[in-house]
């Protein structure tokens, strides 16, 4: 395998907790889960790793950060996301069936996944319990949001354009014709996946934390600076 060399930055932006959260706060959310996780790991796991190593005389200590149950939570079969993304596929789902499979799947089951908290949103379906705190969500849309009802028409035009940062923003949405010119040179595009928000989400975020695992990463606060 061939090595690559290369000096990446990546920001991770904190938590979402509006009076308010939806769809968009979930996918936030679920990816600050997993780069705490990735950080927890190896800021408190790996480290003491080291230090028995080298010799030093060290007891490991729990530090009670392990992010996994969450994190398992929304990717395994009938998590949130694989729930999310059947029925968005359903032609029958509504956002009371998709609310009522969440709470069938997990409440009472997960233990990050909870009641909703009425102190901002009277109307919010479910709680996930998240390192940074609970969160109430509001699915209202989420279905029609996820299917991305963007016509491929449009997607090929915006692609095929001079522009190139809109031609980079719409690189991995498959468009039309894309498959038919991979089967026309015997290749299948690779991680082609569903054409919903969340399967090119998740699809990306893996990609994301594989790509952090093969580095070496050191890690840097953020100070900002106050303006006068």
């Amino acid at each position: 395998m061939k090595k690559a060399v290369f000096i990446g930055v990546l920001d991770i932006a904190g938590f979402e907790i509006f009076e308010f959260n939806g769809f968009e706060q979930l996918c936030i959310n679920f990816c600050n889960e997993k780069l705490q996780q990735f950080f927890n790991h190896h800021m408190f796991v790996l480290e003491q790793e080291e230090y028995l190593k080298e010799g030093i005389d060290w007891e490991m200590v729990d530090f009670g950060m392990d992010l996994q149950s969450c994190i398992t939570m929304f990717e395994k079969p009938l998590g949130i996301v694989a729930i999310l993304e059947e029925e968005s596929l359903f032609p029958k789902a509504t956002d009371k069936t998709f609310e009522e499979k969440l709470k069938a799947n997990h409440l009472g089951k997960s233990p990050s996944f909870a009641k909703a908290q009425h102190k901002t949103d009277k109307n919010a379906h479910f709680g996930i319990i998240h390192y940074a705190g609970t969160v109430s969500y509001n699915v209202t849309g989420w279905l029609e949001k996820n299917k991305d009802p963007l016509n491929d028409t449009v997607v090929e035009l915006l692609k095929s354009g001079s522009n190139k940062l809109i031609s980079h923003c719409f690189r991995d949405h498959p468009g039309q014709g894309r498959e038919e010119e991979g089967d026309k040179k015997g290749k299948k595009k690779k991680g082609g996946g569903g054409k919903t928000v969340s399967s090119f989400y998740t699809q990306q975020l893996n990609s994301l934390m594989t790509t952090l695992h093969a580095t070496e990463p050191p890690f840097y606060p953020m100070h900002h600076s106050q303006q006068p």
